[in-house]
């Protein structure tokens, strides 16, 4: 199918209605593994749909892992204590959530595989995930540049019972370690502790890792965010089955809308009792003038109306814990009533762009004054009469194509280019929003 070359956005004055949020992509491939790790069968409901999520059930069916599937959205894990493929060329895509997990598995189940992915993928760093997994034991090489993929699987003779990983580049390199623990004390017959090297940022993600390996019967004990213990009778057993919650990153929009758009939009799938961290995402719209009722499962957001002049209010937030919706607050500040400053975000950095200069360069085209630094961004409010029509490139990134899709309620004319980039999280996220706008 050939992508869409670019989306108009038609104006909007208001948003209000229901939607029900897909899968979480963060919780679809950490389940999808845990599945293929765990003894017995795991029945996946609620599983994402999308280009990240196919790379890893195309990965786990090639390297031999029984997958069944039921529907769109649900499937069937038949868990291995050995990969049965013990060879294999695998193309991880842009996806970060799968080829880093998969790397800390492979190393530890044994065998011979490459992994690679798209030209993005070969500049997002995993060369600290690779070093704490040649400290363990690990037997891996770099393909091409130090540090990146693509990368070289091989056989580890020995495996040792501690590792240190770096925490402050990416919390996917932690994950990926505590994923593969029980892996390495079934062979070891020891326990072992991961040690956090340096401030470990994104840790709702951490938190997110352990509550699902818990569900899955590993209960990891941590010492603050320094320290991980994984006894040595860890072993995943499936829960047989698993309903995978709506995605609080993709959330973060319609939340965004009501709060813009004086709503009510209601947003089902996520609520009150989330394991996610961006549902925090929630007390930042609230923070600029929103109204939030919470449930159990579902937020509803009554907000301003931005097409008669209000504004909301702006802020100076530290956004390490929400990264990812940290970028839907970059888009809100264009409708503040001042500059608004986003701290702590140097992670934008090596996700599957440069965040924080494709955000910068993006919104400076709709008439909005942005300064930046390594870690930080400031975005000035565009006032009345000085919106610039604007072609939004997107660098096939899913989240700016969604984030700049609030920028239909400015007053510029607003074309975003490759909008099926969505398709790596929410393949229908255009056409659910249009049924919210008018």
């Amino acid at each position: 199918m050939s992508r869409s070359v670019f989306l108009d956005l038609p104006p909007a004055k208001r948003a209000q209605g229901t939607i029900a949020l897909p899968g979480s992509k963060s919780i679809s491939n950490r389940v999808l593994l845990l599945s293929a790790l765990a003894q017995g069968t795991t029945r996946i409901q609620g599983l994402l749909s999308s280009d990240d999520t196919a790379v890893m059930l195309a990965a786990l069916k090639k390297i031999g892992v029984q997958v069944d599937t039921h529907s769109a959205d649900s499937v069937s894990v038949t868990g291995v204590t050995s990969f049965p493929v013990k060879e294999a060329q695998l193309f991880m895509g842009n996806a970060g959530t799968a080829i880093r997990p998969l790397t800390a598995a492979l190393a530890v189940m044994g065998g011979h595989y490459t992994l690679s992915g798209v030209p993005r993928m070969h500049e997002r760093p995993i060369g600290d995930l690779v070093e704490g997994l040649r400290e363990m034991g690990a037997n891996i090489n770099y393909l091409d540049q130090q540090g990146y993929p693509p990368i070289e699987i091989l056989a580890a003779e020995k495996l040792s019972d501690r590792v240190r990983v770096q925490g402050s580049v990416s919390s996917q390199f932690l994950t990926a370690v505590l994923m593969a623990a029980p892996l390495v004390v079934a062979r070891t017959g020891h326990a072992l502790t991961v040690e956090v090297i340096g401030e470990l940022i994104s840790k709702p993600y951490i938190e997110i890792t352990l509550n699902l390996m818990a569900r899955f019967g590993v209960v990891v004990k941590r010492q603050g965010w320094q320290q991980f213990e994984i006894h040595a009778e860890a072993r995943y057993c499936s829960p047989n089955s698993i309903f995978v919650e709506g995605d609080a990153s993709s959330a973060s929009y319609f939340l965004a809308l009501g709060a813009i758009g004086a709503g009510p939009v209601r947003v089902e799938g996520v609520g009150a009792q989330s394991i996610q961290g961006d549902v925090a995402f929630a007390e930042v719209i609230e923070a600029m003038g929103a109204h939030v009722r919470r449930e159990a499962s579902a937020l509803e957001v009554t907000g301003l109306n931005i097409a008669s002049g209000q504004r909301l209010k702006a802020f100076d937030t530290d956004f390490n814990l929400i990264p990812d919706a940290a970028m839907t607050a970059a888009a809100l500040a264009l409708f503040a009533d001042g500059p608004c400053t986003l701290r702590n975000i140097a992670s934008w950095r090596v996700k599957e762009t440069d965040r924080i200069h494709a955000m910068q360069t993006e919104l400076r085209k709709l008439g909005a004054r942005v300064e930046s630094g390594p870690d930080w961004l400031r975005v000035f409010p565009v006032e009345s009469g000085q919106w610039q029509d604007a072609v939004i490139d997107t660098y096939d990134d899913h989240r700016m194509a969604m984030c700049f899709s609030l920028a239909a309620f400015g007053q510029s004319k607003v074309r975003i280019m490759d909008p099926d980039c969505v398709s790596k999280t929410f393949p229908t996220y255009f056409d659910v929003l249009s049924g919210l706008l008018s």
